[in-house]
Formats: C-alpha cells, structure tokens, sequence
C-alpha cells in the first residue's frame, strides 16, 4: 500500500474504460466523458455523465449529513438563483436532497451562504470549483482562498453498464465509441453517429488504420468540421473499436483510432 505522504501527485481526472471478457463488453465510467455503441445504425448508450447536476443529490445527502464539510461557507440547498439579504423572510423556491421537484420556504440567514452546487448545465460547479463529481485524484482540491477540501464530495465509484456481444449480430461497420466531454460538449450522439456511418462503408473493412483516416476524409459531415477546432483545442481523446464479433461472442478485430489528441 502506498503511503499519501510518500507521493506528490496534484490534479486529477476522470476515467472511462472498457474491457472485453468472455464476450462480453463491460464499460465503466467516473466522470464527464461518454461512450456509446453504434449498431446497425441504432445508437445505444453506454454510459452516464456525473456532474453536479446528475449526482445533486448525492451531493446535497452527503453535505446535510456532514455539514461540517461546508466549512460554515456554503448551504446544501438549491435555489433558482443566489439568495440576496433583502430577500430574508420572502418565500423562494428551493430543493434539498430528498427532492425531485420544486417546494417555497421562507429565507433565512443559513440561506444567505453560497449554495452546494451552482450554475446550470456545463457552467454547473461543486463549491464553485470543479463541475465534474467523479474520477482519480484531485485529493488536495480546495474552495478558491479557503481550507475547504472538496475531495470529499468527489467519488472514484464508477458506474458499469454491460453488453453482451453474442445476443447480436456485428456487421463490420457497428463500433464502440469511447471520448471525452470535449467532443460531446459541441457535438450530438446522433451527430457523432452521423458521421461514422457515412465515414465507414467508404472503407476497406479490413484496413487496420480505416479509423485514424477517419479525421482526414473529406466525408466527414461538414457539421463535424465546422466544431473541429474547437475539439481539438479541448483536447479530445476519441477511440473507436470495432464491434463485429464471431460466432462465439469473442471480438475478432479490435481497431483504435485516436485523431484528436
């Protein structure tokens, strides 16, 4: 076992992995990246991002639970907006942990503090830090100007979906598609999927590198195109592998393509 103090590792990430074992796929995923499966055209998703919009209430159970981890700075409640003082003892709209839905209170001053989780969408932050809420590392992470450990909030428990590749049939062209937020934050997965359909059956079957073409091919929809300076300044890792499988269930080809790195 490694001791923490005998390593100085700062930062984090998240992690997105697939293993095939006795014909099946399994993909386990802690984080914001994605994958999905494309089948005989039909996109099927292989994973769930977790941010501070998914996993708020895990976020919210665990700071009502342990408030201390709030540092006496943040309120694990979800208003619409920031709380302002003049609007103490006016009712707001407002969900705690145990909530689905939208319920009013009455302001008070524990409400005037910053809240748990803040934003919408890809602007959504833990603490108004970090705006994704699980992968490795991150164990010094704190609060801006503060001794806040957000850490705690962060969890390396990934969620695993499993496919099991001898139920169906594989043609050449189905493939596992594995990146990182960078790509679907400007691109669909029927975008995406759009673009590997037309791309593939213009290829030898066999050719080991038919993926790594994929970036350079003037197939490529132009949608695609139109955002590719925008993945490739987010640093996009995109992987594809092929699906298509024998009788057995055992995959038969396994092709990598990294064009966005």
């Amino acid at each position: 076992m490694l001791i923490r103090s005998s390593y100085n590792i700062s930062g984090g990430c998240t992690a997105l992995i697939v293993i095939c074992l006795l014909g099946k796929l399994y993909v386990a995923n802690a984080g914001d990246s994605r994958a999905i499966i494309i089948r005989n055209g039909e996109i099927i998703p292989m994973s769930s991002e977790f941010t501070p919009e998914t996993e708020r209430q895990r976020l919210q159970y665990l700071a009502f639970m342990q408030p201390h981890l709030l540092g006496n700075e943040f309120t694990h409640l979800e208003f619409p907006r920031r709380v302002q003082r003049k609007e103490l003892g006016k009712k707001m709209l407002y969900r705690d942990f145990n909530m689905t839905g939208w319920a009013y209170k009455t302001i008070e001053d524990e409400d005037l503090k910053f809240p748990l989780i803040y934003g919408e969408g890809k602007k959504a932050r833990v603490m108004a830090t970090i705006g994704v809420t699980r992968g490795l590392g991150d164990h010094d992470l704190k609060v801006h100007d503060s001794n806040i450990y957000i850490k705690p909030f962060l969890s390396s428990a990934p969620e695993v979906r499993i496919y099991d590749l001898s139920k169906y049939e594989h043609g050449a062209d189905d493939v596992l598609i594995l990146a990182t937020d960078g790509l679907w934050d400007v691109l669909s997965n029927e975008e995406v999927a759009e673009a590997i359909t037309q791309f593939l059956p213009n290829c030898d079957p066999d050719d080991p590198h038919r993926f790594v073409h994929f970036y350079n091919c003037r197939a490529v929809p132009q949608a695609f195109l139109h955002d590719m300076p925008e993945i490739i300044n987010n640093h996009v890792i995109f992987i594809i592998l092929d699906l298509e499988a024998d009788m057995d269930g055992t995959v038969t080809k396994l092709q990598k393509g990294l064009p966005f790195l």
